[in-house]
């Protein structure tokens, strides 16, 4: 038993499972080991998490960068949008919990100072991130949901069933895409999201008077 062989292990059962799946006995099962043996090495779930990500955040390579802070802001939020989408399970970990991992904070410094580059306070930048963040987060959410609740169902999903059955006169504009819905909803669009709305927070006005980007 090493701390190697812990985290590998570890990483397994979140890549094939998830977050929700992942307990010291769960852990121990998979290692063919007894769960007090584990807390020679970690002290606890959080712990073991901690060192997952930051391993993870440690491999991620740091590219160039367009000087263009318009640019540079698109390509570090799609960069972390499609490294996100690889390991759903560090998603899960960060919105249920309060744990970070230091390596990937380049991330927030990168796309933070890209919004300052292009005429932002620094304030105006945090809420730039901010929004950034959450478009990311809950796109990745909505779509793993989507696809475990796709993968359970035999036939349509509910909302598919209750969008086809729409009618022109109570929602015309629904009725219109309404055989196109799920086709539609299952399109990969997160580049022309980030874009349009990294577009619309540069050359949106400053924040009123008295409202701060922590509010």
């Amino acid at each position: 038993m090493s701390l190697e062989a812990i985290i590998a292990a570890a990483d397994h059962i979140l890549q094939s499972e998830g977050s929700e799946k992942l307990s010291m006995r769960r852990l121990a099962t998979e290692l063919n080991s007894a769960p007090m043996a584990l807390y020679y090495h970690v002290r606890d779930k959080d712990e073991l998490l901690l060192l997952l990500m930051e391993m993870q955040a440690a491999r991620i390579p740091r590219p160039d960068f367009p000087d263009d802070p318009r640019d540079r802001l698109v390509a570090v939020a799609i960069m972390l949008y499609e490294l996100l989408a690889e390991r759903l399970w560090i998603v899960e970990v960060l919105t249920g919990d309060d744990l970070i991992a230091p390596s990937a904070l380049w991330f927030v410094d990168e796309m933070i100072g890209s919004a300052v580059e292009y005429g932002h306070s620094p304030e105006q930048a945090v809420f730039i991130y901010r929004t950034i963040w959450y478009y990311i987060v809950g796109d990745l959410i909505v779509r793993v949901n989507g696809k475990r609740r796709r993968s359970r169902a035999a036939g349509p999903v509910h909302q598919d069933q209750v969008i086809s059955s729409l009618n022109n006169g109570t929602h015309p504009r629904l009725t219109a895409v309404s055989e196109r819905w799920a086709e539609l909803n299952a399109r990969d669009t997160h580049r022309q999201g980030l874009e349009a709305i990294v577009d619309g927070l540069l050359r949106s006005a400053p924040l009123p008077e008295g409202i701060t980007a922590d509010r």
